[in-house]
């Protein structure tokens, strides 16, 4: 079987990071991407095969960069396997501040609309492979109710879980798999400074274990750890009037930018 073609965003740290150490411990050729050169240039530096990963310093907001990126990954590596869209913000928004709506607008372009832009370039290519491949949005628990304090990236995520949705039944006749994966909560950067406590806290290699699994299944959809999937389908079921008992006061996130 041949190796993997792997194309990962947001992979300088967290779980992006996790994700690589994951693949090129299986013998997978990457495409890293991330705002950060020297981060991805020194994760890269110590996976297996060093030599066999290409790094691309590009921030996900310019759709150009990432064409561009993803195109010399395809020359480069002949065709891909897997891809994904991992690059995210997390910050809390509070509508009442308007110098929260460029933090809003920013968290929407981040988080949903580049994950379309990472995908797009790599669409025709795998629909001329013989193994068309994966496409794998990073959702979130977070995207299953809305959480005080974080309209903007409960909204992302949301937006992330419904457009993967979409976008499946676009490329099962062509028989590419979406893979929607949502995290609970996983011990990194983004989630180093929630002020309130992060039940089933996952570490990030467990975590990126885990996704590969559910990646290489082809399955549709998949909360890690499972734990969180079952307190997110509690959340699903649960009246307003209850939601809102349980959740009106709940602690907030922080409102100030964390990049992952």
């Amino acid at each position: 079987m041949a190796p993997l073609r792997v194309f990962i965003t947001g992979a300088s740290s967290g779980i992006g990071a996790a994700l690589a150490r994951q693949y090129a411990a299986q013998g997978a050729t990457l495409g890293l991407l991330a705002r950060r050169g020297d981060s991805l240039a020194a994760l890269i530096a110590t996976l297996p095969n060093a030599q066999l990963h290409r790094a691309y310093a590009v921030d996900v907001r310019d759709h150009a960069a990432i064409n561009e990126a993803a195109q010399a990954f395809l020359a480069y590596a002949g065709g891909v396997d897997v891809v994904i869209a991992n690059a995210g913000i997390s910050v809390g928004t509070l509508t009442e501040y308007a110098e929260d709506i460029p933090v809003f607008a920013d968290i929407i372009a981040t988080n949903v609309v580049a994950t379309a832009a990472t995908f797009a370039p790599f669409i025709t290519a795998m629909r001329s492979q013989r193994a068309p491949g994966r496409l794998v949005g990073i959702g979130s628990v977070a995207g299953i109710r809305g959480l005080p304090g974080a309209e903007a990236y409960s909204a992302s995520k949301a937006a992330v879980i419904s457009y993967c949705e979409s976008l499946r039944l676009e490329m099962k006749p062509h028989g590419i798999r979406v893979v929607t994966i949502c995290p609970g909560y996983i011990d990194t950067p983004m989630t180093e400074k929630n002020p309130y406590p992060m039940p089933f806290l996952m570490a990030p290699e467990k975590f990126a274990a885990a996704a590969a699994q559910v990646i290489a299944a082809g399955r549709s959809y998949a909360v890690i750890p499972w734990q969180m999937g079952i307190v997110a389908k509690i959340l699903r079921l649960l009246p307003n009037p209850v939601y809102d008992w349980a959740f009106g006061k709940a602690p907030h996130k922080p409102r100030k930018k964390h990049h992952e």
